[in-house]
């Protein structure tokens, strides 16, 4: 690596490489890193270890030398078995990342490129000047000339903002992430002493005995002759593990072990078995020969951020919004602007498919240590994204956010995408329910009412969109569910009442509302655990006729009746659809922001936060409809409705005691929003970790709850995970006896049992705090009154007479 930060030089290997390691058709190489090849007929053929390789890993990483390594030193190993996973709670790594803070830099001016070429005309040589005086000066605007000299320093096909994210930060997260890592692991798991020595080479040759290249493991015990790889991302290359293959073939003693941070796929874990099972043919009779281990880490970045040249967002930053009336924000610099792992995940995430797609191909190549977060830029899968926690909100400190979302199952052929329109839906909900007062929360499809679809405010708003929208797939779900060419439509419709003999259900009002959700307050902030929806329906009439002739008029005791058969059969059907289906995701991003702006108004009612402008100002010009739905028009959404409503739009065959008859069938109320406020006791027992997982959440960009396909990401006002805005994590006590409590030099760690080398794998319990009364408002009970009271009052009226009428055509089918 070059002191300008430039990719390596790759070194290119003949396809004769492939089919020498008996891999041709399943592992293409297009280079190996770090075997330069001078003759393109080389082929390698054996590995040697390099003599006087390696340092010693206590005296590395943790600056002490051990005269002998513990008994219990090392990774678990359970018998029988090729693979060890650890089930104790997660823990943090720190790693340096301070060119992270220019992250705002735009590309040099005439100007600017030409003082950063000022210091000397060899190009590197002028880099050195400037980092020398930034060091001495510590004056960002030094830094910056720095950086822009790194970038000018060569020729550049890219531009500077790309240059920047894909090869400044991507080669100083390379350098640093992996290797405190490695650190991270000397110490919990006791890799000290003699036996255990760090960066090991393995020389690698041709036919010929001629040295073409080399393998560089990140630890090597010498006692057990064991070679580990360690993976903060848990991802594996085709190029290291053919490297491998030779070091195995040459080296018939030696094992090898993939240690990984997160879960690894169960593509990775291929991979590792494979190799175990190539090795064991080579070596008859030894099982086992190559592990895996994975242990729950986030790594922690730390970045200091600086106004001015530190990028800021204005998704949840309320300093940012503006003033009344669309008046540019004339906000403080301290609560203007949000940082942290989500902002940078959805800025990195592409617009369309084959965009991320691009993205993540690209990545991929420049990771050379390993070192993406999970998955990936497309590891997130967006559509799932939604508000789980807001904290922090003193005046002047914007507040924190942490947002949940699933992985992407195969980020590299399906990766995810489109995180900024999912993230500033959120944001942009969360203003508008602040912004409006209660009143004008309501969305209207009521054939007889087209001058009350909804308010003209909120209609101007996503939110508001998204809520009218969600009640017109609601309908057409609602009747899809009906179809009697499925199971369950075909039982629906037999078991509705008969009226003459045909099957006869009256018109319904159907909406949906929310269920209890549950929520705990504590950490002076609010996590939502669950924000379910139900959908409720029951008979009502219009004045707008449907298609068709009527056959029945029913009764009482017959819509009675019929209600609770659909109650019964569809109505389940669809809510699980409305909780479940991407059609829907939207509308539980849009509720879950207005949980959270409930709990800002109460807040704010105590005590001022940066929100109170805001707070029933009723504008929304902020906020507004954004592409591509910024031409959406309430009127024409009601249009559409009416002539489906009047039209049909599913028609059903039916059989009745008369034959063979066609039906002809055309559909949010959130005025009610109940909560339930959980006990600590069940807060702790249901959702483990979830609150340090929420914290770590804003530092890290790749916190997954325990070991789930889960991920929580979030920022705040400050970004700052140095020091502000979360603060620094400290160094996590390890399991076992740590060797950097022992005395400094020649020190012999005491050798002690361990729960996690006797195959038990056994989480060390962690001390529970104190409770500090995390309760929302109640009356001496556990019951929480003062956020339902809030909420209820204050709550999305959506879709209240979203009215469909089932209308019937005798037509004979011929």
């Amino acid at each position: 690596m070059n002191r300008s930060l430039h990719i390596p030089k790759r070194w290119r290997l003949v396809a004769r490489f492939a089919a020498a390691l008996g891999l041709a058709g399943a592992v293409t190489l297009t280079g190996l890193p770090g075997i330069p090849v001078d003759d393109a007929s080389a082929v390698p053929t054996s590995a040697k270890l390099r003599p006087g390789t390696g340092k010693r890993c206590d005296t590395k990483h943790l600056g002490k030398t051990y005269d002998r390594t513990p008994v219990n030193s090392g990774f678990p190993t359970s018998p029988g078995a090729n693979f060890d996973k650890w089930n104790g709670d997660p823990k943090n790594f720190n790693y340096p990342l301070p060119g992270k803070a220019f992250d705002a830099l735009k590309a040099p001016t005439a100007a600017e490129k030409t003082k950063a070429l000022s210091k000397d005309p060899d190009p590197e040589k002028n880099v050195d000047a400037w980092e020398a005086q930034a060091k001495a000066s510590g004056n960002p605007a030094d830094k910056t000339m720095e950086i822009y000299a790194r970038y000018l320093s060569k020729q550049r096909s890219q531009s500077f903002e790309r240059w920047f994210d894909k090869i400044y930060i991507r080669n100083e997260i390379n350098l640093n992430k992996g290797s405190s890592f490695e650190g991270r692991l000397v110490k919990d798991f006791q890799l000290v002493g003699p036996d255990w020595l760090c960066e090991v080479y393995v020389d690698i040759f041709d036919e010929n005995g001629k040295r073409i290249g080399w393998r560089k493991y990140d630890a090597y015990n010498q006692r057990t002759k064991e070679f580990n790889e360690f993976k903060s991302n848990s991802t594996l290359t085709n190029k290291q593990l053919a490297q491998d293959r030779i070091v195995a073939k040459s080296l018939s003693d030696h094992t090898f072990r993939y240690t990984g941070a997160k879960n690894f796929t169960k593509g990775q874990r291929d991979k590792i078995d494979a190799f175990n099972r190539e090795v064991e043919r080579m070596r008859p009779g030894k099982t086992n020969q190559v592990r895996g281990f994975q242990r729950q880490y986030n790594a922690i970045p730390q970045t200091k951020p600086i106004r001015g040249y530190s990028r800021y967002d204005t998704w949840f930053a309320p300093g940012c919004q503006g003033g009344p009336a669309g008046q540019a924000p004339l906000a403080a610099a301290s609560n203007c602007g949000t940082r942290g792992p989500l902002n940078d995940r959805v800025n990195g995430s592409g617009r369309t498919l084959n965009e991320a797609k691009q993205i993540q191909a690209e990545a991929r190549r420049l990771d050379t240590r390993g070192t993406l977060p999970r998955g990936g830029p497309g590891g997130v899968d967006f559509t799932t994204l939604e508000l789980r926690y807001v904290g922090g909100l003193a005046k002047g400190k914007g507040m924190q956010y942490s947002m949940k979302a699933d992985q992407m199952p195969d980020p590299d052929e399906n990766p995810g995408y489109g995180g900024q329109a999912k993230m500033q839906l959120a944001s942009d909900a969360l203003f508008t329910w602040l912004a409006l007062t209660p009143e004008k929360f309501w969305v209207n499809l009521n054939p007889d009412e087209p001058d009350r679809v909804m308010d003209s405010k909120f209609a101007s708003t996503d939110a508001g969109r998204v809520l009218l929208e969600a009640d017109l797939q609601m309908k057409h779900d609602f009747y899809q569910a009906m179809d009697p060419k499925t199971d369950l439509g075909k039982r629906y419709w037999a078991a509705l009442p008969k009226h003459n003999g045909y099957p006869c259900m009256p018109g319904l009002r159907n909406w949906i509302e929310p269920k209890p959700a549950k929520v705990r307050e504590q950490d002076g902030g609010i996590y939502i655990l669950d924000a379910p929806l139900a959908l409720k329906s029951t008979a009502q009439k219009t004045v707008t006729q449907g298609p068709g002739e009527p056959i029945c008029d029913p009764n009482e005791e017959e819509i009675k009746a019929a209600q609770r058969v659909v109650d019964s059969m569809i109505v389940p059907e669809v809510e699980k659809t409305i909780n479940t289906a991407p059609q829907y995701a939207d509308l539980r991003r849009v509720y879950t922001s207005r949980v959270a702006a409930e709990w800002i108004r109460q807040q704010d009612a105590k005590k001022a936060t940066d929100f109170r402008s805001i707070i029933d100002s009723n504008d929304v010009k902020r906020w507004p409809l954004r592409a591509p739905n910024q031409n959406w028009d309430k009127n024409e959404l009601f249009k559409r409705y009416r002539k489906i409503y009047t039209e049909g739009e599913f028609t059903y065959q039916i059989d009745t005691d008369h034959g063979v008859q066609v039906y002809i069938v055309g559909g949010v109320d959130f005025s009610k929003q109940p909560k339930r406020n959980i006990s600590r006791v069940e807060f702790t027992l249901d959702n483990r970790t979830l609150d340090t997982t929420t914290q770590t959440s804003m530092k890290s960009d790749d916190t997954s709850y325990r070991d789930t396909d889960t991920l929580y990401l979030g920022g705040d006002s400050s970004g700052d995970t140095s020091g502000g805005g979360g603060g620094t994590e400290p160094t996590p006590t390890p399991t076992s006896p740590a060797p950097t409590d022992q005395p400094t030099h020649s020190a012999t760690p005491t050798p002690q049992p361990s729960a996690t080398h006797s195959g038990g794998n056994t989480p060390v319990p962690t001390a529970t705090p104190e409770d500090p009364d995390g309760d929302l408002a109640h009356t001496g009970s556990d019951t929480p009154v003062g956020l339902i009271t809030g909420v209820a009052a204050a709550v999305v009226v959506a879709g209240a007479g979203l009215v469909w009428w089932m209308r019937r055509r005798r037509s004979a089918i011929e």
